[in-house]
């Protein structure tokens, strides 16, 4: 794309209104990342960010409560709190996440070496396993999807004729 001393009016204009990146290239025809760089590149004011502070009360409510995983005083050593430099905000203790992974998938069983890798199933369904059989020496799967996987250059000269 060529950026015409029209087209980066336009950009700048929207980008002046507040309108978002994404709907800025909507409306030049190109991306939300070609819009970002431009900016940057035309030194446009920074704009604040579309994800929405956490009030100070919510800090608090998702700081863990105080035990083995919450950083405090004791953890810290006394020089390290309030020195921040020339005059900062004092540090301030790391919260824990306040939530934990909807769902998480076991690993896989402990694979022994020298055994087929061919996937059966689908991964992530149960019944999801590996083949487990004898593996060739040189390759990472049995004979038998050994012969699936590797398709010899002479018998695809074969069949492309």
């Amino acid at each position: 794309m060529e950026w015409t001393e029209e087209i980066v009016a336009h950009l700048r204009a929207l980008w002046c209104e507040g309108v978002p990146t994404a709907e800025i290239g909507r409306r030049l025809g190109i991306t939300k990342n070609a819009v970002i760089g431009k900016a940057h590149r035309l030194v446009l004011p920074p704009r604040p960010s579309p994800i929405p502070a956490i009030p100070p009360a919510a800090e608090e409510r998702a700081a863990p409560p105080a035990g083995r995983n919450a950083i405090g005083p004791s953890q810290i050593g006394s020089s390290q709190i309030g020195s921040g430099a020339r005059g900062s905000a004092p540090v301030k203790a790391l919260a824990q996440p306040a939530w934990s992974p909807p769902h998480r998938l076991e690993a896989p069983p402990f694979r022994r070496a020298h055994t087929c890798c061919w996937p059966l199933g689908e991964p992530g369904k149960p019944g999801f396993h590996f083949c487990d059989d004898a593996a060739l020496p040189t390759k990472p799967y049995c004979a038998r999807h050994a012969d699936l996987a590797y398709v010899k250059v002479r018998e695809k000269r074969e069949e492309a004729a």
